[in-house]
């Protein structure tokens, strides 16, 4: 990881022998001051005593507190020691076998003028906080959306919205742009095409002619396939500059959409044969499905065989593309910020998969929903504004035997409605497949100490392997 734009070549991709790097937590608190005493050396580990401190401890389990007067010629017992890291008393909570935990008094208390023990939880010094001793490593740095250690689902979901809500201008400026663009064509393909009136003459003639049905549907499919060419244009270059911008949002770094085109343009060629390439294998997988039911068809198998044929190759293909496609799902966050390949994209973004494939899916599955209800809560009220305005009313709204074309006041409402639902859903589908990337990453190619180093972070401790909870 690198602090280059668009993350190209951050370094931590995994060896070739397929290795996969680890992290290792900090050896100890390392902003306690040392201890006034000379035993002990600063910084030490605690089960760990320094050369002096070695010479003065008395054996583990030999070492009690005095429980009568002292002999003669016996020296008087030593006073309580000072705090240390565990402030504890010797038989009391401080030790580390001794009192709470049912262990010989004292335990490891500490000779006088020594370390006073780890500590019974929840007592003095208790190993539950840098307060009175080492409570493991401290919360991870956060420069930008999200804390550098692995993700929650929570926390993924809340950086993508905190992305959108933080650099508002750039984020929702290139999906509103993005938006406009694609309603745009959708509404001059209704306004247009769908009410002409001899279009309509025709979809509703049961006696029209062939030719003219032909006609019919050759200019929907012109204008239909325009419309999707103009949506996935805008969706791929609005899908690359997002990539960017999220991947700065997790370093604290602002850019804007210039930027943020400057830095992605390179890749947004490779990102156009990624998505042709992921949909030739769609077309082949569905195809490959159907292959038994057609060839059923062509050999003339009875009609019941080559109807469930055609049904159980389509079903067993779905199931294959939807595995394929989270197994692919990681490809394009991993072609931007990477620099890599269409080929090696898609093999990178199968390796970050492998072993989350559920997480993976139930993470995007959650994110589609709340991105639907989101557009839904948008898109609903201005299209019973539209129906109220255009004069079609509740009834011509959900009518589907009315032979009336929608008037240009429905159309252009419904598509206002329908940019400011696309415009916040975006930024939250293409951040949360950003931040799963990351989280992928950190979680098996320790990237938290890269994007650390990248942010300028000082002091930054690697991650602790591990599930995280409500992750």
């Amino acid at each position: 990881m690198t602090d280059t734009p668009g993350w190209a070549s951050p370094g931590s991709a995994p060896s070739p022998d397929g290795r996969e790097p680890g992290a290792s937590g900090p050896d100890g608190p390392t902003d306690r001051p040392a201890p006034a005493e000379p035993a002990a050396q600063p910084g030490a580990h605690p089960q760990g005593p320094g050369p002096k401190w070695s010479s003065e401890q008395p054996p583990a389990g030999q070492w009690s507190a005095p429980t009568g007067p002292p002999s003669p010629g016996q020296a008087p017992p030593p006073p309580p020691p000072g705090p240390g890291w565990g402030g504890a008393q010797p038989g009391g909570p401080g030790g580390y076998g001794g009192g709470a935990h049912g262990g010989p008094p004292g335990g490891y208390g500490g000779p006088p003028g020594g370390h006073g023990g780890y500590g019974a939880p929840g007592g003095p010094g208790a190993w539950g906080g840098w307060n009175g001793g080492w409570g493991g490593p401290p919360p991870a740095a956060k420069p930008g959306v999200i804390p550098l250690r692995p993700l929650g689902v929570g926390e993924i979901l809340d950086g993508a919205v905190s992305t959108m809500r933080t650099y508002w201008r750039t984020v929702l400026g290139i999906s509103l742009t993005v938006a406009v663009v694609t309603q745009l064509g959708v509404l001059l393909l209704q306004g247009f095409v769908l009410k002409n009136s001899e279009t309509t003459a025709t979809l509703n003639d049961p006696d029209a002619s062939t030719d003219e049905i032909l006609r019919v549907f050759g200019s929907l499919a012109v204008g239909s396939g325009a419309v999707l060419v103009i949506s996935v244009v805008a969706s791929i270059i609005a899908t690359a500059l997002l990539t960017t911008v999220t991947s700065r949002a997790v370093l604290g770094k602002p850019v804007s959409a210039g930027e943020a085109w400057r830095d992605a343009r390179q890749q947004v060629p490779k990102l156009f044969g990624l998505l042709f390439l992921l949909g030739l294998i769609s077309v082949g997988v569905m195809l490959a499905g159907a292959l038994p039911g057609i060839v059923s068809a062509i050999a003339g198998g009875g009609k019941d065989a080559t109807i469930a044929l055609f049904v159980l190759g389509l079903l067993a293909a779905f199931v294959v593309l939807v595995w394929l496609t989270v197994r692919f799902s990681l490809s394009s966050p991993t072609l931007m910020l990477e620099r890599q390949g269409i080929v090696k994209s898609i093999g990178r973004s199968a390796k970050l998969v492998r072993g989350s494939w559920w997480r993976v899916l139930g993470i995007q599955l959650l994110a589609a929903i709340i991105a639907n209800i989101v557009s839904s809560l948008v898109v609903i009220p201005f299209t019973l504004i539209a129906g109220a305005a255009g004069g079609e009313g509740m009834v011509g709204i959900f009518s589907t035997t009315t032979s009336e074309t929608p008037s240009w006041t429905f159309l252009i409402l419904s598509a206002i409605g329908s940019v400011i639902g696309s415009m916040l859903t975006l930024p939250i589908n293409a951040g949360v497949t950003v931040l799963l990337y990351i989280d992928q990453r950190i979680r098996r190619e320790a990237l938290d100490l890269e994007l650390a180093r990248a942010a300028g972070v000082q002091g930054s401790t690697a991650s602790t392997p591990g599930p995280v909870p409500g992750s």
